[in-house]
This record gives C-alpha cells, structure tokens and sequence, in this order.
C-alpha cells in the first residue's frame, strides 16, 4: 500500500498546535471536508485535531455552527462574517482552542450573489484573535476546493506561528 503524501503546511499547522498545547477544528461549506481529510492525512494528527463539521447547506451554518441567521438572510452564506462565525461556531461547540473555517463559491454557477472563485477561509483563536481572508480563485470545481484548502492553511500557519 502507497503512503498519502503529507502537505507541509498541513503537518507544520499541527506540529506548532502540538508545541503550544492548542487543538484544532474546522468547519467547512464549499471544500466538503477536503480541510479535515488533509489534516487527518499527517501522522499524530489526532492529539491536535478534535474533528470538524461540513455544513455544505446554508442553514446547517446556523443550526450547527451558531451562524446569525439574520446575517445568512442579509448577506447570504458567501461571506467574510459568515465565516468569521463558522470558525468561532465550530471552535466553540467542538472544544477547540481554534476554529478554522471555508465558505465560497466553487461553481460552475454563481451563489448569493457572487461569482465562481469567490472565497472565505477564518480562522479564530479562544481568548484572541479572529482573522478572515478574500480570495478570488480561478479554475474549474476541483481547482477552487484545493486552492481553498492550502489559503485555510496558509492563514492557519501565519495564525499559530505568531
């Protein structure tokens, strides 16, 4: 059997958590659970990683992860504040010492209002910082859902190493 290669971001997120004592979890919209999977993929993930929840439809970021619904009704799910909420939604009813989050658009067609490539990822830490990026992303489906997974490590990096 072939070992999964392990993405170097992925596994340097999970080592700084480790040495700081933090856990981890993710809520996901347009990746699917592409997000956990990656972070899963790392050996000794399970001592960081508390698990995550994929609320691909609009009103499971409300019901699950405490997403306001009068933002969802205003702005819809494609939006910075909106995840922003899931992140601080899924650190909080997971147990997590951080919360990280993806919303957007990964087409073909257009969703509230915004075009393919049109993307959110936040991360939230308890007791202190919130951070949010705008991505705007080109390619088909596949393109979008993997370039949205390596920007929520990214900021997921730039977040814990700091």
């Amino acid at each position: 059997m072939n070992a999964v290669p392990v993405d170097a971001t992925a596994a340097q997120v999970l080592a700084s958590l480790g040495r700081a004592g933090r856990s981890l979890a993710v809520a996901e919209s347009l990746t699917g659970g592409m997000l956990a999977a990656t972070l899963v993929d790392v050996p000794g993930a399970s001592s960081v990683f508390r698990g995550a929840v994929v609320a691909y439809a609009t009103d499971l970021k409300s019901a699950l992860l405490g997403v306001d619904p009068a933002l969802l009704d205003s702005r819809g799910a494609v939006d910075p504040e909106v995840a922003l909420q899931m992140a601080a939604g899924v650190r909080d009813r997971l147990g997590a010492d951080v919360g990280v989050a993806t919303t957007g658009v990964a087409g073909p067609d257009p969703q509230d209002g915004q075009p393919p490539g049109t993307v959110f990822v936040a991360v939230d830490v308890r007791g202190g910082l919130s951070q949010v990026r705008a991505l705007v992303l080109d390619g088909d489906r596949a393109a979008v859902r993997a370039a949205t997974v390596q920007a929520a490590l990214a900021l997921l990096r730039d977040v814990v190493s700091t």
